[in-house]
């Protein structure tokens, strides 16, 4: 004896096909999100809502995984987004660009040199051309300033290896491209306690890998400054690393203006997207969460 499906009954006679059904039942489930959003205590979120946060700051420090195919996307897509709310009051800005580098970066935005020219000599990541490139070009196209804020990395190996003292021997050419000294940061921030304590660093931390990271920071931060006035919006790219849990280049921002309107985003990896874990709660006021098997860029 045949047994009727009372549910595929019930729906026919609403008049929805079954075979419609069956496809939208399968489309449901074969398709998978890249990406889950998700505010700072784990409650899912919209684009569109990072969005209004991030246009109404003064500053928002996108926090990548390097290699994320997904933040870097998002950051094209946030950067077109507060373009078109902010227009010409956008500055960007990122860790990836050395402060030595900013005559080169800015005659290539004027178009005194090439696009080769650019990438030739100046000090530019691997992943460039297919993950920061895209925003020099926009920035480029639609006459934004691109802020190069991050140390020498020289200056940051010579701390690491030497200590800061090492920075007092530097010229004062050279100092322009650094935060002014002397280094004031609190230790106690657990993003440089664990640099010392070795923990998750295979036992290798030490204090001068902690100043050393902290001068990156002081230094993002300080250029950060150098180039926002109230009115504009400041997006920086760093990593993570820089930003979560509001410490590094924030804290740094807001002990020099307490009154700076930040929003932090961050970018986690989960063998699952539906639910934010307790680990990654409270790392930013944005969370993007991109599954563990997403391909990497490099």
């Amino acid at each position: 004896m045949m047994i009727k499906n009372p549910w595929r009954h019930t729906l026919a006679c609403r008049g929805i096909p079954v075979i419609l059904l069956a496809c939208l039942s399968l489309q449901a489930f074969s398709q998978k999100p890249a990406y889950q959003l998700f505010r700072e205590d784990g409650r899912k979120t919209k684009y569109r809502k990072m969005v209004e946060m991030a246009a109404g700051a003064d500053v928002v420090l996108f926090g990548e995984l390097h290699n994320d195919p997904i933040a870097h996307w998002l950051q094209l897509e946030l950067t077109r987004s507060l373009y078109e709310r902010k227009g010409d009051m956008l500055t960007l800005g990122g860790e990836m660009f050395e402060a030595d580098n900013q005559l080169i970066m800015d005659e290539y935005m004027a178009g005194l040199i090439t696009g080769e020219k650019f990438e030739e000599e100046a000090r530019l990541w691997g992943n460039y051309k297919t993950d920061y490139k895209p925003l020099v070009l926009f920035a480029r196209e639609h006459d934004l300033g691109f802020i190069a804020t991050n140390v020498p990395r020289r200056y940051a190996n010579s701390v690491y290896k030497q200590g800061l003292p090492v920075l007092e021997e530097i010229s004062n050419q050279a100092r322009a491209y650094v935060v002014p000294l002397p280094l004031v940061y609190d230790t106690a921030l657990n993003s440089y306690r664990a640099l010392v304590s070795g923990h998750g660093m295979m036992g290798h931390g030490s204090v001068n890998l902690m100043d050393a990271q902290a001068i990156k920071d002081a230094t993002m931060a300080h250029f950060i400054l150098e180039n926002w006035e109230p009115g504009r919006l400041f997006l920086h790219f760093n990593g993570a690393y820089h930003s979560d849990h509001k410490e590094s280049i924030n804290w740094f921002l807001k002990r020099a203006n307490p009154d700076l309107e930040i929003v932090t985003i961050s970018t986690v990896n989960q063998d699952e997207t539906g639910r934010l874990e307790e680990k990654s709660m409270g790392k930013a006021d944005f969370i993007i969460c991109v599954p563990s098997t997403m391909t990497r860029t490099h």
